[in-house]
């Protein structure tokens, strides 16, 4: 089920940038959506960068003398011809690409000029949330490639891997349902072995997790490191007022309890 769900992943990522590409080609239309009464169609479009502007400037040509290839190849073959493209011929898409990018400059400012405040804030939120949502795609790709150890899984993640295929329902959906509500309906005797197996998988991750740790700390890349070594604070001046009455009295009760026991 998780290598499922991986792949499900990974191919929508795939889907969406064909998506991205056919609309910048011309094929299919974009879908629309709003926040909070501002469409994106009124929104001025962001310019092409010069090797999607090759792309779309030269995919009717290269779609006539190539019919049989499907879009995946054509843009394969086109991606090799930009890659061999002369500098002073990638000059013509960049420099249009330059003379864009200012009138896209003009329009911005433009169409955020008539913008009501609450439409400037919502715009602004949801800016925020889109660059939020590349960070977090960027830093999982990261830790793709870094090898980072899956996390393990709890005993119901493991429960469903094991009987999803099984399951009643025609779509996943009602399958999931299906296994949430025989999930429940087990005694803990039922559960056990599956809460074993989420332990041992725990045992695991924090084996992998520890030798995997060391190396980014060796990579200089401290920041993906779980539980990192805090600094010891600095005593301020008004801390250390504070820390000698402490350390006054303690010293004062030490000396009573000498004399007292001389005495006896």
């Amino acid at each position: 089920m998780a290598a499922a769900l991986s792949l499900l992943g990974r191919a929508a990522a795939v889907v969406s940038g064909a998506q991205r590409l056919l609309r910048a080609c011309g094929v299919g239309s974009a879908e629309k959506s709003f926040s909070r009464g501002i469409s994106t169609d009124e929104r001025p479009k962001r310019p092409l960068s010069a090797y999607f502007r090759f792309l779309v400037e030269n995919r009717p040509v290269f779609k006539q003398k190539n019919p049989e290839m499907n879009n995946k190849e054509l843009v394969k073959k086109l991606a090799g011809v930009w890659r061999e493209l002369p500098a002073s011929q990638k000059q013509v898409y960049e420099e249009a690409t330059k003379t864009d990018w200012q009138r896209y400059g003009k329009e911005v400012a433009a169409y955020k000029a008539q913008l009501t405040p609450a439409q400037a804030a919502a715009l602004k939120e949801e800016r925020s949330k889109l660059l939020a949502k590349r960070r977090s795609l960027k830093l999982k790709r990261e830790l793709t490639v870094l090898g980072k150890p899956k996390k393990p899984r709890n005993a119901f993640n493991i429960f469903v891997s094991e009987k999803f295929k099984a399951s009643e329902g025609i779509s996943p959906t009602a399958k999931m349902k299906h296994l949430y509500d025989t999930w429940y309906k087990l005694s803990s005797s039922q559960k056990q072995p599956y809460q074993q197996l989420a332990e041992d998988d725990k045992i695991r991750y924090e084996n992998e997790m520890k030798p995997w740790e060391a190396k980014m700390v060796q990579l200089g890349r401290e920041d993906l490191v779980r539980f990192k070594k805090r600094k010891p604070k600095k005593k301020t001046a008004e801390t250390a007022k504070k820390a000698e009455p402490v350390k006054a009295s303690s010293r004062e009760k030490k000396v009573k309890l000498k004399l007292k026991k001389s005495e006896e």
